[in-house]
């Protein structure tokens, strides 16, 4: 049975769920960090505003409704448009897709084996 993890974002007064493998949970919150603390080096007008990784869980029961979940292959997806799109030109942003890619390429491929399982 898959087991999922849960990545709580929250960016102002947005809260976002984030459904990850168990197994990689921890690496989207690592790249969060990691991306946070080069997210000011950005001098683009259109640099992406990024949520904070403020907890994780096993299990997640929402008793709000209107809650949306986004499992963690469309949020790495959009964060990969999000960052490709970013006009930079003064810091090598190529680092930073480069990681995001790397989570991705992983994602994609987890998923991939599960529906193959």
């Amino acid at each position: 049975m898959t087991q999922f993890k849960y990545v709580i974002l929250q960016l102002d007064e947005k809260i976002e769920f984030v459904e990850m493998p168990s197994t990689h949970a921890y690496q989207l919150s690592a790249l969060n960090r990691r991306l946070h603390k080069e997210l000011d080096k950005l001098t683009a007008d259109n640099a992406p505003k990024l949520p904070i990784a403020i907890a994780e869980c096993d299990n997640l029961e929402s008793i709000q409704e209107g809650i949306k979940i986004t499992d963690g292959l469309t949020y790495m997806s959009g964060l990969e448009k999000e960052f490709s799109s970013t006009e930079e030109t003064s810091y090598p942003l190529i680092s930073l897709l480069t990681e995001i890619r790397a989570l991705l390429a992983q994602l994609e491929q987890w998923y991939e084996e599960e529906v193959e399982a």
